[in-house]
């Protein structure tokens, strides 16, 4: 049951997730930081806090279905991220912006959902793959220049 405290907790945790991957962009100087991973996390545990709700405390609903509100957040975040790809050449930037923030919009949902071992995993391996970047962008880079 989705009470006041549990959505608290829920959204509490959602900040704090969305914050520990928007600190590594942050790190790293790209333009969307701690604010925007928190806000879309925040965003998307709402969303799925709201509909979960909804299905659980309104008798008038035959066929609720919870996923259709979380269905609906990624397309959006799926719009957001298409405005933050840019081609320029033959040179692609902000496809891991918007990979990450689709990746922390499915966080949100999850914690919204209640699944938050999962979350914080998935959390933990999005910062990893973050942070370990740097290894493999830095390469690419010398070889274009050769």
């Amino acid at each position: 049951m989705i009470t006041e405290t549990v959505a608290i907790v829920r959204v509490g945790v959602s900040l704090l997730l969305g914050g520990i991957i928007g600190i590594e962009r942050y790190l790293h100087k790209h333009p969307a930081g701690v604010r925007t991973f928190m806000l879309t996390s925040l965003g998307s545990t709402l969303a799925t806090l709201a509909s979960v709700w909804i299905c659980e405390n309104n008798t008038n609903l035959l066929n609720g279905d919870p996923g259709r509100i979380a269905a609906q957040v990624l397309t959006g975040i799926g719009f957001i991220g298409a405005g933050l790809i840019i081609k320029n050449n033959n040179d692609i930037s902000g496809l891991t912006t918007a990979t990450g923030i689709f990746v922390t919009a499915a966080i949100g949902i999850a914690v919204g959902v209640g699944m938050y071992l999962t979350a914080a995993v998935a959390t933990l391996a999005v910062t990893g793959i973050l942070f370990s970047s740097f290894l493999f962008h830095d390469s690419r880079k010398d070889k274009k220049q050769e």
